[in-house]
């Protein structure tokens, strides 16, 4: 009797993102098991993320610091532009130069984790330990927040919301939220000014301020363990405690981002959506990380850095950056799949130590160990990078028989001229067998990358579009297959993987 023949065809490689939770052995076969350098686009392939291209031409500011832990840009009501950043104990201002500002006299900075914002055509700048600072009106000569004498709260957090500067985390004072007069972000004494203690507001018991946001006309306080949702915060000497959440809380600062329609952040169980959190008033089965949940909050507990995160719109992106593990996890925010959770990638960078988005035009600044860096084009300043796509392992809907994979066909869209090495294994294997090819420079129509009916054209010229017939060896009861592409220069993503295998005896 001849060996059955089957085949499984995968339509969007990747398109659920990575899988490093549940069992590999029956996961959909859309989910990935490595997705290195690597982002779902919005027709939903998996494909090369863009490069991180160093604008900064010099990074001698920079000492032997770690590198830019902050990055912040400001529209002048002039129409101007100014960056400030932060990094080897100093701010600065510029991006392909970096220029120190000036600094009250005797003012001296110890760390470099500071909390930027903007507020009534000024700039204020936050960080524990240190007396808050102001640029005016984008000023590259700093003073402190003072009023009449007295400085204002040295947090380590600080927000701009309903009209006034709102701080917390004081040293030896987690517990109180401070806000300013209204308009005035130097006044923290007088007028309507005034503040909360939390003490006894803690649904269970004593906990500490670590964030705050603004989400749905809401005051959010994040404590480590709980969070507490204010209303009323136009006018804060009487604005009143409407819910809290327990046993769920904040961990990092900088991980809370606004996604327009939501409230994401880092807690001790992983990637949070505040707005499910306040639908399902415990901690989600569907949460934003739940297929790396594990993987996330083992790596962040060996963080020893800050972590960082920044929401880009122009490219759908929550990044969450720890800088500590060299890594950064990239969630797809544009829907979410069917238990809740955002599809995610990995971007295994050594030096991304903070990002920003640029408010004028969408630019995502990355601070990194020389400096300041854009994410654009596909070639890193360093050169070259490698993006991976790797399936869960395949049992062709039977993982009892042996399997001869036979054939691997790739459709790729892009990387023109790029090398790839496909790879398969068996049995979960980290031993691969492979095959060097590279991509064609050809010019072929790519069908759908533009809108039907819409004034582009819909076949539009340029992209490659390539078959790869790949013939394969060896056998076990499950297969893994593997694409390492080589990007320089040029975006890559796979279209459809489609194989084939012999299925043999009874194991």
């Amino acid at each position: 009797m001849a060996q059955q023949r089957q085949n499984i065809y995968i339509g969007a490689p990747g398109f659920r993102g990575l899988n490093t939770q549940d069992a590999p052995v029956g996961q959909d076969a859309s989910f990935a098991s490595i997705a290195e350098n690597a982002v779902i686009d919005s027709f939903g392939r998996i494909g090369s993320r863009k490069g991180v291209k160093v604008v900064t031409s010099s990074a001698t500011p920079l000492g032997s610091s770690d590198g830019i832990e902050q990055v912040f840009e400001y529209t002048k009501r002039d129409g101007t532009l100014i960056v400030f950043s932060t990094g080897n104990n100093k701010i600065f201002t510029g991006t392909t130069t970096l220029s120190a500002v000036t600094l009250p006299s005797g003012y001296s900075i110890s760390a470099n984790n500071w909390k930027i914002v903007s507020f009534n055509n000024d700039i204020y700048f936050f960080q524990s330990g240190h007396a808050a600072l102001v640029s005016v009106a984008g000023s590259t000569t700093l003073v402190a927040v003072v009023d009449g004498g007295t400085a204002a709260p040295a947090g380590n957090e600080v927000i701009a919301s309903f009209g006034r500067l709102w701080a917390a985390d004081v040293v030896n004072n987690n517990y109180t939220v401070y806000w300013s007069n209204l308009l005035e972000g130097d006044n923290w004494h007088g007028g309507s000014s005034g503040s909360l203690d939390l003490t006894t507001v803690w649904p269970t018991g004593f906990d500490e301020v670590t964030a705050l946001a603004e989400f749905n006309d809401f005051l959010v306080i994040f404590g480590k363990r709980s969070i507490l949702l204010y209303s009323g915060a136009s006018s804060p000497s009487s604005m009143a405690l409407q819910d809290s959440i327990t046993n769920i809380g904040c961990i990092a600062r900088d991980s809370v981002q606004s996604t327009g329609s939501d409230l994401v952040f880092l807690s001790h169980t992983g990637v949070m959506s505040l707005g499910r959190l306040i639908q399902e008033k415990s901690n989600p089965i569907g949460s934003v990380s739940k297929n790396v949940r594990d993987e996330v909050v083992s790596n962040e507990l060996l963080e020893t850095g800050n972590v960082k995160s920044v929401y880009s719109a122009e490219n759908a992106l929550y990044l969450l950056i720890m800088p500590a593990n060299n890594l950064v996890y990239a969630f797809d925010m544009r829907g979410k799949l069917e238990d809740g959770s955002n599809r995610v990638t990995t971007w295994p960078f050594a030096g991304i130590l903070c990002a920003s988005r640029a408010a004028s035009d969408g630019t995502l600044y990355l601070g990194v160990k020389t400096g300041i860096a854009e994410y654009e084009g596909y070639t890193d300043t360093a050169g070259v990078y490698t993006m991976k796509y790797y399936t869960q392992p395949l049992a062709f809907d039977d993982p009892s028989r042996v399997k001869m994979l036979k054939e691997i066909n790739l459709t790729i869209i892009g990387g023109s001229g790029s090398s790839v090495v496909a790879n398969w294994g068996y049995d979960y294997t980290q031993s691969y067998n492979k095959q060097l090819f590279d991509v064609d420079t050809t010019f072929i129509s790519e069908y759908g990358i533009s809108e039907y009916n819409v004034a582009t054209s819909e076949y539009s010229s340029g992209i490659i579009v390539g078959i790869q017939k790949l013939k394969t060896t060896g056998s076990g009861k499950v297969v893994t297959i593997g694409i390492d592409a080589t990007i320089d220069g040029k975006a890559f993503s796979i279209q459809e993987l489609n194989t084939e295998a012999i299925i043999g005896r009874l194991i």
